[in-house]
């Protein structure tokens, strides 16, 4: 139950503060009452985490204040992109401001580490820890080599999709796994009945078509490791498809490019089946995509624990978006479900890999240099609009001029009537979202009393922690009792810019007194200080630390190939402690002089294409797909359901 309909369960008022004068003996002993219940019936929910995406530590303060219970952000190196480093002065900013609410902070270090980076990246881990993370997400098993107290989490890029798998990471003591993107609700459901780790999972964002930690093509292509942070995405270029005896089925399309994830229809499904952290991608996005994702999806998550008392939010504090959350509004490939509920067709774009937007409508009518179309939704000037020529190329266009449903254009180039009009950029909702502040508060009830020489203002948080303010001054009776109570209420009730709230007021005079402002607010002050300092201490103090277990669990291989990763000699012990026997190089220190698989996807383009040999009969061949110079080979492996792309070497 949320802590405003505990509030009003108790007959307290969750929409605006509550001012008794006199005799609050049963307002205290309610809130006690609530705080003794909700802390027994925490024991017994599940705590949800929505993680939201940090490039810097502006978007991070943004994805906190909209709404996000943990954020996980690049360090100063290796983080799985490049353009996304801070520096851990911001960091340790953003732990300080993600602290207060009891919202976690998580440092990406998910690349591949060279030898000559180990030391390094010991350090760095060591240094963020002293200055308050929660948490590394990472993909090099170096990293359970080295003597750390921070917990590790096994980075999506460790390719977890199999039950062995991540009970290994649970035996060695991970904390958490951050579950493989094409895993569907029924292997989710399988892997939480079988272990107990934590499990993150994917539930908004751009969609990697290769299987995290198993795409090499723009390494072989470029020199550009995905693994090592500097993807060149190759994946979204346009390719064309042939078969092997060179005749061609699908021209200059992005037969790669798959549409973003989007599975805000079915939250209350991923958490019943053990999903604990819902992680929204996007470390490279801009401010006001993290604001409206994040506030989308925590609207999302408190309409289900207003229903579910067996999950409870991770976090404190409420947030207030001045604009309505749309994922439609920032960037969006359009939207799919990708494999939750097993495979569909249509979770691919081959037309863009471009952001369309939301869909406004069909043109009626093209005459001079003006449009119209049929939609219900508001068109703006200044808004940016795209659509579909005939050769299905996307076209683009921004709007200088509206009348109605009669819209005038900077250019008319390749519009045609029954064109579908997208607008990928609504300027006066942007406008809002860019004031939006989120102003997060804590909820907290407050108690003015009288002592015998002056008065003292104590606070209850909504997470159980107390603090009390004392000044000596003396006391002044009230001539005019309504007046002086009416003063005293207002001035208690502002806390401006800080990041509490007052939702219950009372006080505890034995007379009618007249209290100045500025007694008021001397003792707000010094309870800003006070709150502020013990709810940080205990953040750091309750921390979980790293629990590596040190004893030989076997691994799920007894060799590990290329696609094992291993580009350095701790993560090399890592395996041998564990039962692996021989170890290739990873690619970004050896490629093979070999025919090798650069990716590896559960996305299948003779399915999406119609030429599966369940829909068509016929045997699946391999297929050819060439941009310019470059060709890769398709193997379809129809058993498991999944698509390899082959590098040919030619001798």
């Amino acid at each position: 139950m949320g802590f405003y309909s505990s509030l009003q369960k108790y007959n307290f008022l969750a929409d605006r503060p509550i001012f008794e004068t006199k005799n609050n003996f049963r307002h205290n002993l309610n809130f006690a009452l609530y705080l003794c219940k909700s802390k027994v019936s925490q024991m017994f929910q599940r705590k949800i985490e929505l993680l939201a995406p940090a490039k810097d530590l502006e978007t991070g303060i943004a994805a906190i204040n909209h709404g996000a219970d943990a954020v996980y952000i690049g360090g100063t190196r290796f983080g799985a992109r490049q353009a996304a480093s801070n520096t851990l002065n911001n960091i340790e900013q953003l732990v300080q401001h993600a602290h207060l609410f009891g919202v976690k902070v998580y440092v990406t270090t998910n690349t591949l580490l060279f030898d000559n980076e180990l030391v390094e990246a010991e350090k760095l881990a060591n240094d963020l820890w002293s200055i308050g993370v929660d948490a590394l997400i990472v993909q090099d098993m170096a990293f359970a080599e080295m003597n750390l107290k921070i917990p590790l989490h096994a980075s999506t890029q460790t390719n977890n999709i199999d039950v062995e798998k991540i009970r290994f990471f649970e035996k060695t003591r991970f904390e958490r796994v951050v579950l493989g993107r094409e895993l569907s609700l029924k292997q989710v459901e399988k892997i939480h009945a079988t272990t107990a780790i934590e499990l993150e999972y994917f539930v908004h964002g751009a969609l990697c078509v290769g299987q995290s930690g198993q795409c090499y093509m723009s390494l072989v292509l470029g020199g550009r490791s995905a693994n090592r942070g500097a993807c060149a995405q190759p994946c979204r270029l346009a390719w064309s498809l042939y078969d092997t005896n060179e005749n061609l089925l699908v021209a200059n399309k992005h037969l790669l490019s798959l549409k973003d994830l989007n599975h805000s229809n079915f939250l209350e499904q991923l958490l019943d089946a053990g999903v604990s952290s819902l992680k929204i991608e996007g470390r490279l996005k801009d401010s006001a995509y993290v604001k409206n994702t994040t506030a989308y999806y925590r609207a999302k998550l408190d309409a289900i624990f207003k229903r579910r008392n067996d999950f409870i939010r991770a976090s404190y504090g409420t947030n207030n978006p001045t604009f309505e959350p749309n994922p439609e509004k920032t960037f969006a490939r359009g939207f799919s479900n990708y494999f939750l509920f097993g495979k569909q067709q249509q979770i691919d774009n081959p037309h863009t890999p471009k952001a369309m937007g939301e869909r406004l409508g069909a043109v009626t009518e093209i005459r001079s240099n003006a449009f119209s179309i049929q939609t219900e939704k508001t068109i703006h000037n200044g808004d940016g609009l795209c659509f579909f020529d005939k050769e299905m190329l996307l076209k683009g266009m921004n709007v200088s001029g509206v009348n109605g449903n009669r819209i005038t254009p900077n250019k008319l180039e390749n519009l045609f009537v029954g064109a579908e009009i997208y607008r990928n950029y609504d300027h006066e909702w942007h406008k809002k979202i860019e004031k939006s502040k989120g102003e997060r508060k804590i909820a907290i009830d407050l108690v003015l009393s009288a002592t015998l020489t002056g008065y003292t203002l104590e606070a209850t948080t909504e997470q159980a922690v107390s603090e009390c303010a004392f000044i000596n001054i003396e006391k002044i009776k009230a001539n005019n009792p309504e007046k002086a109570h009416e003063s005293i209420r207002k001035k208690a009730l502002q806390w401006g810019d800080t990041p509490f709230r007052v939702i219950h007021f009372s006080t505890n005079f034995d007379t009618d007194y007249l209290v100045p402002a500025s007694v008021i607010g001397s003792l707000k002050q010094q309870l800003v200080a006070k709150l502020t300092k013990v709810i940080l201490q205990t953040a750091i103090a309750t921390r979980k630390t790293n629990k590596i277990k040190r004893e030989n669990y076997p691994y799920t291989e007894k060799t590990l190939d290329f696609k094992g990763n291993v580009t350095n000699r701790k993560a090399r012990e890592f395996y041998q402690n564990h039962g692996v026997t021989a170890i290739e190089n990873g690619l970004e220190l050896e490629i093979p002089k070999r025919d090798i698989t650069v990716m590896t996807t559960k996305f299948c383009v003779r399915f999406a294409h119609g030429l599966c040999p369940k829909q068509t009969g016929q045997k699946a061949e391999p297929l050819l797909i060439r941009n310019g110079k470059n060709t890769f080979q398709l193997q379809f492996d129809c058993g498991n359901c999944q698509m390899n792309i082959k590098q040919i070497v030619k001798t």
